[in-house]
C-alpha cells in the first residue's frame, strides 16, 4: 500500500524595491488566517488583516514607502507586491475552484465582490466614499488598491458597494468581501482539473 503525494505547498515570497518603496511579501494559500502586516499605513494594515483572517491565507507584509510625499506608491506597490504572490502561490492554477462570489456586511454597508482566477487582470470597482481621507490612506487609494492588486494577480475582480453610509464600514466591507470570495475561489477542487475549456488560465 502506497501513502498518495501530499500536494505541494502553495506558497510563494516576493521581494519588490523601487526607488519609492521597499517591500517584502510572504503568502500561505492554505494557511489559518494568521497576519503581520507593517505597511506604514494604519487603515490598510487593518484592511489586509481583516483580508488574511477572513480569506485563511496566511501573509507576512512589509513595506517600507515613501510616505514623506503621500500614500499613492506605499498602497499601490503593496497591492502588486500581494498580487505577484498570489499569482505565484497559484502556479498553473489547475485543481482549484476559480470563480467565486461572497457578500459581506459591516453595520448598514453591504458588499459585494465577484471573482474569476483567470489569467486575465480586469477590474472593475465602484465604492462610493465621501471621505477624501480614511485615517492616513485617501479613499482613492483603497479603490486603486483593489484595481492594482487584480493586475498582478491575474484576475477578473468586480467590487461594488451594494449600500452604506460609513465609509470606513464601505471600505472594510469591500476587504472582507474580497477575502471570502478568493477563499472560496483558491479553494481545491480535485474535479476541476485545469477549470478552462481552453486547457490554461491565461
Amino acid at each position: 500500500m502506497t501513502n498518495a503525494p501530499r500536494p505541494a505547498p502553495r506558497t510563494a515570497t516576493v521581494a519588490r524595491k523601487t526607488s519609492e518603496t521597499d517591500i517584502r511579501v510572504a503568502l500561505t494559500l492554505d494557511g489559518s488566517g494568521t497576519a503581520k502586516v507593517s505597511t506604514g499605513l494604519g487603515f490598510l494594515d487593518h484592511m489586509l488583516t481583516a483580508l488574511a483572517k477572513h480569506s485563511r491565507v496566511d501573509l507576512e507584509l512589509s513595506c517600507t514607502g515613501d510616505l514623506h510625499i503621500d500614500d499613492h506608491h506605499t498602497a499601490e506597490d503593496c497591492a502588486l507586491a500581494l498580487g505577484q504572490a498570489l499569482d505565484d502561490a497559484l502556479g498553473d492554477r489547475a485543481g482549484i475552484a476559480r470563480f467565486a462570489h461572497a457578500y459581506a456586511p459591516l453595520d448598514e454597508a453591504l458588499a459585494r465582490v465577484v471573482i474569476d482566477l483567470s489569467g486575465r487582470p480586469f477590474s472593475s470597482v465602484t465604492i462610493p466614499f465621501v471621505r477624501e481621507m480614511l485615517g492616513d490612506i485617501a479613499t482613492e487609494n483603497i479603490t486603486h488598491f483593489f484595481q492594482s492588486f487584480a493586475t498582478t494577480a491575474r484576475l477578473t475582480l468586480h467590487v461594488d458597494l451594494i449600500r452604506g453610509e460609513n465609509d470606513h464600514h464601505k471600505a472594510e466591507a469591500c476587504f472582507k468581501a474580497l477575502a471570502l470570495a478568493l477563499r472560496n475561489a483558491i479553494a481545491p477542487d480535485p474535479t476541476a482539473g485545469m477549470p478552462s475549456t481552453k486547457g490554461t488560465l491565461s
